[in-house]
């Protein structure tokens, strides 16, 4: 993990946090029948919640200080497309899958897309860390889309897998941010 731009890592891990939280929720669209995975999965929203809400704080109060995102920059100018190329093949891809019938896939195309954009913004952002979640949610989207089709959706087994992958990284790309901007 690269501590040069200690906003950055506050900055990922409150989005990891919201990412968390939107992913739980997502798998509640139909989880197995036992209550403990609604139990589980409402645990790992509110867990997304709490990242979400101890590291906002910190990344306004240090909203100056450095960040590989320069307006201007040739950093700034690849994050702004890669962000742009993913919300429209993300917007594409649910609409076709729901015209043929696939609706079911949507969750982990769009879960693919956001791993797979993890490769594009880690030297972006000058952080190998996010090589990490760039592997294993895509990973985990790949498995998702092929389980066979049960009682449970697709976007269980994104959102329960998913999350915990959010926070872990999230937490640590806060607690190391943080100490980073406490110890300027």
């Amino acid at each position: 993990m690269n501590p040069e731009f200690p906003r950055d890592l506050v900055f990922t891990a409150a989005l990891f946090g919201v990412a968390a939280f939107v992913w739980a929720g997502w798998a509640q669209e139909s989880p197995p029948r036992s209550i403990w995975w609604r139990v589980l999965l409402g645990a790992l929203s509110l867990a997304g919640v709490a990242l979400a809400a101890l590291t906002i704080p910190t990344l306004i109060a240090n909203w100056g200080s450095p960040s590989a995102l320069r307006p201007g920059t040739g950093a700034f100018i690849t994050y702004i497309v890669v962000f742009w190329v993913e919300f429209v093949l993300a917007g594409v891809l649910a609409f076709f899958a729901i015209r043929a019938g696939l609706s079911d896939l949507v969750a982990p195309l769009i879960l693919a897309i956001v791993g797979v954009h993890f490769f594009a913004l880690a030297p972006v952002l000058g952080q190998p860390v996010l090589f990490i979640p760039a592997v294993l949610l895509t990973l985990i989207a790949v498995g998702a889309a092929v389980l066979p089709a049960s009682d449970v959706a697709h976007s269980f087994w994104c959102g329960v897998v998913g999350a915990p992958v959010f926070l872990a990284i999230g937490a640590w790309c806060g607690v190391v941010g943080t100490n980073a901007l406490n110890s300027t």
